[in-house]
């Protein structure tokens, strides 16, 4: 069993969540970061070992947060972030974009009608991720508000463009990590991706386009 942290936790907590195991009756070796757990369960420890440090870039961008972590499997060299950033935020796009389009469509507005819009962001969270696959997507929600179906599609451009500043955000803290400890981006192995928002295609290329191509391997393990 794994324990794993966030970047700099206070060590009460490492000491509380290090009790708890005992409590449980768990042998706790070791506390790690949470970044450096992603890197060993992806086997980046094993494959690192016999070759040298080798430097590793942990992206993570969950539902609510975004965490860019700087790494060799034994030391957390540097750490950014933004947790006003994170998938719930590229949802949040496409619900707006969609509200937009039945106020145009219907001359109803439904940004204040909470179940219209739990409705229509289940089905944008749907075809976000589908959109990870396929160039273009149907929203589709039947009587989504006063008996009024709703029929819409979008491709992936257009997702892209309502969604640019964003991933534009998303690479900031990457370029502070390497700022940070003066790593140059070619010294960098490997990114390993984690969170389910790092499935989009424009993340993957903003990465690979950051790192220049070169001989980076992007691991997915996005969970």
């Amino acid at each position: 069993m794994t324990s794993s942290f966030k970047v700099s936790p206070e060590s009460r907590l490492r000491q509380a969540t290090k009790d708890a195991g005992g409590i449980a009756g768990l042998n706790v070796l070791r506390i790690i970061n949470e970044p450096t757990a992603a890197a060993i369960a992806y086997g980046l420890d094993k494959k690192s070992s016999g070759s040298g440090e080798q430097n590793i870039l942990v992206f993570d961008l969950g539902g609510g947060t975004f965490d860019v972590s700087l790494l060799t499997i034994e030391e957390v060299k540097a750490t950014a972030g933004d947790t006003h950033l994170g998938g719930e935020d590229f949802d949040n796009r496409l619900v707006n974009h969609f509200v937009s389009e039945f106020q145009r469509k219907n001359k109803r507005d439904i940004s204040g009608n909470a179940r219209a819009l739990r409705r229509l962001r289940t089905a944008c969270e749907r075809e976000k991720r589908t959109l990870s696959s396929t160039t273009q997507t149907t929203v589709e929600v039947d009587s989504l508000f006063e008996g009024i179906d709703f029929y819409a599609t979008i491709t992936k451009a257009r997702f892209e463009e309502l969604c640019m500043d964003m991933f534009v955000r998303c690479m900031e803290p990457v370029e502070k990590c390497l700022r940070d400890k003066k790593i140059h981006k070619s010294t960098v192995h490997e990114v390993v991706l984690v969170g389910g928002s790092t499935r989009i295609p424009k993340v993957q290329q903003l990465l690979q386009d950051c790192f220049n191509g070169g001989a980076m391997v992007v691991y997915g393990m996005s969970g």
